[in-house]
């Protein structure tokens, strides 16, 4: 009844000719141009450059899923803080904002909000080491606190500020929290505010960062289009409710967040250290390996670093060794016959990870295919071709890693191993492995970038 009662409402402002349709000073509407003009800032959280150099990000991707349902082509303006998105929506430079925006009571006078695609928490942040950490509103009286202006950490640091005597802060437009979490962790800020879904992806790279407490509940996330554009904000809001909407959410959920995993300090601090210890000295083995299997440099450095920490002597006490940790069978058969050396180990390695890969159905996308050779080259190919089949019997997807990492922890499971032809086996660890994999991956891919 309610979809029904939204689909009525929407052909009702489809029909009435009135909406934001020839909005007068405005662009044109994307409903007679098929061209949708849409803010955003430059940030992991919305839209950025990826390791292939093309355009890659959530909000870059849902808003690509969106126009695409609707044939529309899209045009992108980025801007450098929350302040720049705002303006340029308030000012008619744009018909829609994508950008990690927090919809606020403030925001909801001015401009129509668009479809939720997910919720953060404000979280106050500060360096580790500058004990004690602020942990209630009344603590942050004194402290250096900045944030980016216009953002909804103003917001409600103003209204602290009207309780909590001595509670002041600097709101700085020219700097994105990415940016100022970047100068807290060196020490230039003592805190900041930011999204939690910022705060997750920069402490990857930033460890020392701690989150000193929640400043609020958790708050909805989504687009808006200028408050001379209802239609379109009932269009995406539409959309989202709709099965092309659910999936799109769900891919970038899975593409973007899935694999971040509970912050560990004492891990990602050792591979923050090892970055400029021990990855130069194997660069160059990796590029090669690269060039000759077309797999990315950061892809086989993260996956030698999930197996050994980039430690060439390393060896297990089931007697894999090396850089790649391979097995003394598989060495032989891809001709390594030192398995300690570390240019024979990654060359090896990223042979082998090359030919589970090819041994995958060509017709499985990107980064699906990856996932599924990496689970392969941990658990080996005959339990993924067993988990594969589960797959398709318990009704899932064998394409899909968000299915598969549901499926393959079930070759560990009495109820459901014994029927598999390869019996039992810790998918579950397949499961970890990947995750581990990809969040270092992100970690080593902007290492190498910079």
């Amino acid at each position: 009844m309610r979809a029904f009662l939204l689909f009525l409402s929407v052909a009702a402002l489809l029909l009435s000719g009135c909406g934001d349709r020839g909005a007068p000073g405005a662009l044109a509407s994307p409903f007679d141009t098929e061209h949708l003009v849409v803010a955003t800032r430059n940030g992991p959280t919305a839209r950025y450059q990826g390791r292939d150099g093309a355009a890659t990000g959530p909000e870059h991707d849902l808003v690509t899923a969106f126009a695409d349902s609707r044939g529309w082509t899209v045009e992108w303006r980025e801007f450098e803080s929350t302040a720049g998105v705002l303006d340029a929506l308030e000012t008619g430079q744009v018909h829609l904002a994508a950008a990690g925006l927090t919809h606020l009571p403030s925001r909801n006078e001015h401009f129509e909000a668009g479809l939720v695609h997910g919720e953060v928490v404000q979280q106050v942040v500060c360096h580790r080491d500058d004990r004690p950490l602020p942990d209630t509103p009344e603590a942050l009286a004194g402290v250096d606190l900045q944030v980016t202006d216009e953002s909804s950490y103003v917001a409600r640091l103003e209204s602290l500020a009207r309780t909590v005597p001595g509670l002041a802060f600097v709101a700085d437009d020219s700097r994105s929290s990415e940016v100022l979490l970047t100068q807290v962790a060196t020490q230039e800020v003592e805190c900041t505010v930011a999204d939690s879904s910022i705060v997750r992806l920069v402490r990857r790279y930033w460890p020392h960062l701690e989150v000193a407490m929640n400043l609020d509940e958790a708050e909805s996330v989504g687009w808006y289009a200028a408050g001379s554009r209802p239609e379109l904000a009932e269009t995406t809001r539409h959309w989202r409710q709709g099965e092309l909407g659910e999936a799109a959410v769900a891919a970038m959920r899975e593409r973007y967040y899935a694999h971040i995993g509970e912050f560990d300090f004492v891990d990602l601090r050792a591979l923050n250290r090892r970055l400029d210890e021990r990855l130069p000295r194997y660069l160059d083995e990796f590029r090669q390996a690269s060039e000759e299997t077309g797999l990315a440099v950061d892809l086989l450095a993260a996956m030698a670093y999930q197996e050994s920490h980039w430690d060439p002597q390393a060896t297990s006490p089931t007697g894999v060794r090396g850089i790649m940790m391979l097995t003394r069978p598989t060495a032989e058969s891809l001709g390594v016959d030192d398995r300690l050396d570390p240019r024979q180990s990654i060359l090896g390695g990223a042979r082998y990870l090359a030919d589970r890969r090819a041994r995958l159905p060509e017709d499985i996308p990107e980064p699906d295919r990856t996932y599924l050779a990496l689970a392969s080259y941990n658990l080996g190919r005959a339990h993924v071709l067993d988990a594969r089949r589960l797959a398709r019997e318990l009704g899932r997807d064998p394409d899909s890693w968000a299915d598969m990492r549901e499926v393959l922890p079930l070759k560990a499971d009495k109820r459901y191993y014994p029927q598999t032809k390869y019996g039992y086996a810790r998918g579950y660890e397949s499961v970890h492995y990947v995750r581990r994999i990809r969040n270092y991956r992100d970690v080593i891919g902007q290492a190498l970038a910079d």
